[in-house]
């Protein structure tokens, strides 16, 4: 099952508004960067496009403030596309994306455990 969940993922991620600048692409399923100076990409998020192509509401995106999945959090779920992030801009240090709905509860779970759900790929530093 965790195979189905993974399948069909998407995301593009942008460092400016309106899905501009540089651009990072996922698309091989569930991931979790740890930290994005992996990819010389911290605290650089503007907008971002959202996908699951085969179950558009089953995607969930959270983006922490803080690397290892640390401090402040936004959550996103189902399809979408962000050409803002706001208060957010230029603040995500790390990030979680899986093919299913995550609640608050496994969301704190992973801040407190710093381990992303089974079947999630991790990108460390």
């Amino acid at each position: 099952m965790v195979y189905l969940l993974n399948r069909g993922l998407m995301l593009s991620l942008f460092s400016g508004t309106n899905f501009t600048g540089r651009r990072i692409r996922i698309n091989r399923g569930s991931v979790a960067i740890k930290d994005f100076r992996a990819f010389q990409f911290n605290d650089q998020l503007s907008s971002f496009q959202l996908r699951n192509v085969i179950i558009p509401s089953q995607v969930t995106l959270v983006l922490f403030r803080d690397i290892n999945f640390q401090g402040t959090f936004r959550v996103f779920r189902g399809s979408q596309n962000v050409a803002n992030l706001g208060s957010f801009d230029n603040l995500t240090s790390s990030l979680i994306l899986v093919g299913r709905n995550l609640s608050i509860f496994e969301i704190g779970l992973i801040q407190s455990t710093g381990k992303p759900p089974r079947g999630v790929v991790v990108i460390k530093q």
